[in-house]
Formats: structure tokens, C-alpha cells, sequence
């Protein structure tokens, strides 16, 4: 089975920097895993590697669609095995490297969900189904025929209540079952999963918070701000951290330092959540690193791992 290396783990915990690091070692390139990072002109927020971040490496399923464009999980999957196969053929090892678990789980597994509920009218018969029979009603349906992802969703949590039941009506089988399957390790593509973690947790909170003041001296507001002008902060686009606080401060609905305080509340509480999924997953091996500790120690440990399985650096 061909061999992916990915390197994960939550919001600002160095990920790009070592996916750099490994791929330049290896001769290949990167691969994002990142489900704001594919969207065009959304650059500063999602912290989209610059051309100096990228120091000569390929960089791909980036900038892949325009904000107003529906992209999915599976449309994700296809087009990142196709670059995935085509440096494979090179005799390139991938490195994939971002925090969307779900979008790492996809590829590796080789998920096809065969149509989009999009173009099958799927997505849109649930969408009227929601508005005419209500949350409680669609979420039961949902325990009844997915138990699993029912707990592990809210009552109100539209988008992945309607993606669950979409998938087992394409497929005849819950989606927490292709999700297991996925994290069993069955699938397309045989992968060395590394995970950083900086440890404590107070100290990944102040890189996050770190990475948001750095972003708004980089001119995310100004980013955001001609965006919204343009129209162009649209559906999911708009529900992206740092974009979603600051439309709520253009429409008068905060102050700016309300909204600079809530993406660094929310950028904190999406790194939960990283990290619980990502712990939940056995294949995964952990560099954990507390602070101060060089770039050149978490490369090392890294490529000891990488070496012990096989991996020529």
C-alpha cells in the first residue's frame, strides 16, 4: 500500500513549519488538510503558509475554490488522491499537513461518498425536511439510524446533523462507521500520522493568542474588511473563525476588540476539539513539546520515528 506521511494536530502548534521541514528532506511535497485553507483570497485568517513559510516547497490544495463555491469532504478526498498518486508516481513520499481531521481521515481511507448531496438533491431535500419538521425532529432521526454520531453532535448543529443522515442515505451505512473504518487504518493509503502537541495547555493557548495578535499586525482586519465589501465573505467562507467575529464588528454588532477577543476564545476552543478527535485515533504518535524548546528537537524526534518505520530522510 503506497505511504503518506501527515503531520497534524491543533491550531498553531507548528504544524507547517516541521510539514516544511520533512518534505524538503524527502524531496516532495506538502498536501494541506485544511477545510478554510482551500478557499481563495482567504489567506491571513486561515493562516495559509506565505512564500517564505513555504521555502521552495510545493504547496497544494490550496486556494483550490472561490469562497462563494460549495466544497465538501469528498470533493477534498478526490482532487488531494489525485496529487497525492501523481508525486507517488515520482517516487515522492506526500506529506499532508493540516488540522481538519475529517479531511486527513477522507484521503487516507480513500472515502468516496460516490455523488455530492449537492448535485444528488439530497442535501437540498433535508435542507426543506429541517425547515419543516425542526431540529428535534431531524436529530431524532438521526440517533435512529446513527446513535454514535448523535451523541457526539448538538441538537442545533444543522450542517453535520444534515451531513450524517446525507452520507448513510447515499451510502445504506452510518457515517461514524466510514470514520471508523478510516481511523482502523483500512483504506487507500498507508500513513505515518505524527501529532504536535505543546504542552501545557496554557502554553498552546498563548501561541494561539500569539498567532491572533500576529495576524491582525499582518492586516487581517483590512483582509476581512475588503472581502466583505466585495461580497465575497459568503456561506461557509463566512462562518470561518476570524472572518465570522469581524463581519459582526463591521455590522456594529461588537468593537473590534471584542471581536479580536472572541476569535482567540474560539480559535482556543476549536484546539479542543483537535485535539480530542486526534486523541481518539490510535494510529496517531505524539511529539509533545513544552515551551522553548528548538525547532531542531521536535525535526528529530520526528524523523527517529519516521526512520524506525521505514522512512529514508
Amino acid at each position: 500500500m503506497d505511504r503518506l506521511i501527515v503531520v497534524t494536530g491543533p491550531t498553531a502548534s507548528g504544524k507547517t513549519a516541521l510539514a516544511v521541514r520533512l518534505a524538503k528532506a524527502l524531496g516532495s511535497a506538502v498536501i494541506s488538510a485544511d477545510s478554510m485553507q482551500v478557499y481563495k483570497e482567504l489567506d491571513i485568517g486561515t493562516a495559509k503558509p506565505t512564500k517564505v513559510e513555504q521555502d521552495g516547497v510545493p504547496h497544494y490544495m490550496i486556494d483550490v475554490v472561490e469562497t462563494s463555491e460549495p466544497y465538501s469532504v469528498s470533493r477534498y478526498a478526490g482532487q488531494a488522491a489525485l496529487v497525492a498518486d501523481m508525486l507517488l508516481a515520482q517516487g515522492k513520499t506526500p506529506v499532508v499537513c493540516g488540522g481538519t481531521g475529517l479531511y486527513i481521515n477522507a484521503l487516507i481511507s480513500g472515502q468516496d461518498f460516490q455523488q455530492s448531496g449537492a448535485s444528488s438533491g439530497i442535501r437540498e431535500a433535508l435542507d426543506k425536511r429541517w425547515e419543516q419538521e425542526g431540529p428535534d425532529a431531524m436529530f431524532s432521526y438521526l440517533a435512529s439510524i446513527d446513535l454514535a454520531s448523535a451523541k457526539k453532535l448538538h441538537l442545533n448543529d444543522k450542517k453535520r446533523i444534515i451531513r450524517a443522515i446525507e452520507v448513510y442515505e447515499q451510502t445504506g451505512s452510518p457515517i461514524s462507521e466510514h470514520n471508523a473504518r478510516a481511523k482502523e487504518g483500512s483504506g487507500r493509503y498507508d500513513a505515518l500520522i505524527l501529532a504536535l502537541s505543546p504542552e501545557p495547555r496554557e502554553y498552546l493557548y498563548e501561541r494561539i493568542n500569539r498567532r491572533v495578535d500576529q495576524m491582525f499586525e499582518q492586516g487581517l482586519e483590512a483582509e476581512a474588511l475588503r472581502l466583505y465589501s466585495q461580497g465575497k465573505l459568503v456561506k461557509t467562507a463566512a462562518q470561518a473563525i476570524g472572518y465570522k467575529e469581524l463581519i459582526a464588528y463591521f455590522e456594529g454588532q461588537m468593537t473590534l476588540g471584542e471581536a479580536k477577543d472572541l476569535i482567540k476564545q474560539k480559535t482556543r476552543n476549536y484546539a479542543k476539539r483537535q485535539l480530542s478527535w486526534f486523541r481518539a485515533d490510535q494510529r496517531v504518535f505524539w511529539i509533545k513539546y513544552e515551551k522553548n524548546i528548538p525547532d531542531d528537537l521536535i525535526f528529530a524526534g520526528s524523523t527517529e520515528f519516521l526512520r524506525g518505520h521505514g522512512i529514508k530522510l
